[in-house]
């Protein structure tokens, strides 16, 4: 069988080519992927080649399939997992697979396995850990955008606060208290935004702070105060760059008590410098952003880590628990990855979102691999649909959603191409 993928050959050097997948072995999975959506961890793997700690060193003569955040339906099953899945199921998959600690991960390393591609082999391992998953939602983007989900997800177990007088450690944000976002007016913030609102241990507020009036106001549209307050959370967006002392005013939205649980979620000196004076006493910091620089620092009060018991950590990635617990979600319309959602495109605009992804305005970019259309913002449809019906039908369809990609719009795009699993 043939498939027709993004493979990368090196340092910025991507090629959409088309070529012949190997003969399924007994203890593979053959798979057709519908949709990626990419990762800022593909252009940094691009920029590194074989620099990069998952890439092979024989990536120049062995290609490998790029795109880790995928989804679509199972074609053929190897006569081992026969039964334990079915084909024409949809699927997801946690890439960070560690197999015998190897740092191997589809999107890096695989010649026949990555999200941007239309057919893929499943290798044995990814089995053997449990890290393919079967997602029983209404769209292919909703399991795409699981792994990031599962991200964020991650970050919110990893917290954890503690019980005065016991060496106890509660591992998860406080339930009824007071969270911020600290650059959280992008797509993965609007993520996390969207899981706190669904989760059982709800915090009492959520303030959303960054520096963009475009961002917050996509966000708030998105994400309404109104919505929050009907799930019991005071829900607040803050442009803290209309402040003189923007940490007095946040910490007054706590009545001066502070946060207890901060997410910095860009790599910004000053923004961790100021979400550690916003914690209250017991709070968790979590660095959540991944910065490029290996000396990336900031000075922390040390005084309020021994006297008020504040802690910083960080996380990165999450575990297939955390990536079930979104599919879940997704599947069951408790939360809407969409939120993080702002370009739409083909295969054949694949390599351009890539090489220029931190210029890019917006949020996630979703790849549909068995179209070709050009990356489109979403925004754009209308603008568009004046003279293209595709554009027209598709921005009807969104508007539907209050401007959100949406399961209805994602089938009219795969129907009007004839690319249907």
């Amino acid at each position: 069988m043939k498939t027709k993928a993004v493979r990368m050959y090196g340092l910025d050097d991507l090629r959409l080519e088309t070529f012949d997948l190997p003969e399924m072995k007994e203890d593979e999975i053959l798979v057709k992927v519908i949709s990626d959506s990419i990762c800022m961890s593909t252009y940094k793997a691009v920029k590194q080649g074989k620099n990069h700690k998952r890439v092979p060193q024989d990536v120049d003569t062995n290609p490998i399939i790029v795109g880790h955040e995928m989804a679509g339906v199972i074609v053929k099953v190897g006569k081992k997992y026969e039964g334990q899945f079915l084909p024409g199921q949809k699927f997801s998959l946690q890439p960070a697979l560690n197999y015998k600690g190897s740092p191997f991960s589809p999107g890096y390393s695989y010649p026949y396995f990555g999200g941007n591609a239309t057919y893929n082999i499943i290798p044995p391992e990814v089995m053997e850990l449990g890290c393919l998953l079967v997602y029983d939602g209404d769209s292919y983007f909703g399991a795409s955008l699981g792994e990031p989900m599962s991200c964020i997800i991650g970050g919110y177990h990893a917290n954890y606060h503690t019980v005065t007088g016991k060496y106890e450690h509660i591992m998860g944000t406080k339930a009824g208290g007071d969270l911020i976002i600290m650059g959280g007016a992008g797509p993965m913030g609007l993520g996390a935004v969207d899981y706190a609102l669904a989760i059982d241990n709800r915090p009492k507020r959520v303030v959303v702070a960054d520096i963009s009036d475009d961002r917050l106001k996509r966000a708030a549209r998105f994400i309404t105060p109104e919505r929050a307050k009907a799930a019991g959370v005071e829900l607040i967006y803050v442009n803290t760059a209309a402040y003189d002392d923007p940490i007095a005013h946040l910490m007054s939205l706590t009545g001066d008590k502070g946060y207890d649980d901060v997410f910095v979620y860009a790599p910004v000196k000053v923004l961790v410098e100021e979400g550690d004076k916003l914690l209250a006493k017991d709070g968790c910091m979590n660095f959540f952003a991944g910065p490029t620089d290996h000396q990336f620092n900031a000075p922390i009060n040390l005084y309020h880590v021994h006297y008020s018991n504040t802690h910083i950590m960080g996380s990165t990635g999450g575990n297939t628990d955390d990536l079930k617990e979104a599919l879940y979600m997704a599947a069951n319309h408790l939360i809407n990855p969409s939120v993080m959602l702002t370009h739409i495109g083909g295969i054949d605009a694949t390599i351009d979102a890539i090489m220029d992804l931190p210029n890019i305005p917006g949020g996630k970019k979703l790849i549909y691999n068995h179209i070709d259309m050009p990356l489109t913002a979403i925004e754009d449809f209308g603008k568009l649909g004046e003279n293209d019906p595709l554009f027209k039908a598709l921005h009807e369809r969104v508007e539907k959603h209050n401007g959100l990609w949406n399961a209805e719009a994602e089938a009219y795009l795969l129907k009007y191409f004839d690319a249907e699993a």
